[in-house]
């Protein structure tokens, strides 16, 4: 079983770079890419992804509002942002909305795999997901 993904980022250059990394993961199907939040919003629906990878700072909605409509769904998918803002303040936001993780930009080649991997445990074992404040750091 693979994690199947929606990429959103309002960067072009990084979001290839991500979805040519991806590819390379057996346990991921890359279903869509989106550069703004309103195109995301749609994709979700239309696609079903399990993960919602989503840049925080993009213009018009940004990634805390997408999060935000996202978690209002029967179905939300899990939602890790990918971010090159990191912060307390974003750190504390994402954590209120109920995200499965938080990456750096600059630490996603690292710091994803072991995300997507709990996310693939957690599509083949249901049980509960690990507390989100250890996938959070402060």
């Amino acid at each position: 079983m693979s994690v199947r993904i929606l990429l959103v980022d309002d960067n072009k250059t990084f979001l290839t770079a991500v979805r040519n990394f991806l590819v390379t993961l057996p346990q991921v199907e890359v279903v869509g890419q989106a550069h703004d939040g309103k195109t995301a919003l749609a994709l979700t629906k239309q696609l079903a992804p399990d993960l919602v990878l989503l840049d925080i700072v993009m213009p018009g909605m940004g990634g805390l509002d997408v999060a935000a409509a996202l978690q209002t769904r029967d179905t939300p998918p899990r939602i890790i942002f990918l971010s090159m803002h990191d912060s307390q303040s974003y750190r504390t936001a994402a954590r209120e909305l109920g995200v499965y993780g938080y990456v750096g930009k600059g630490d996603f080649v690292v710091d994803l795999v072991p995300l997507i991997d709990s996310i693939n445990n957690d599509m083949l074992t249901p049980r509960p997901a690990p507390a989100l404040d250890s996938r959070i750091q402060p």
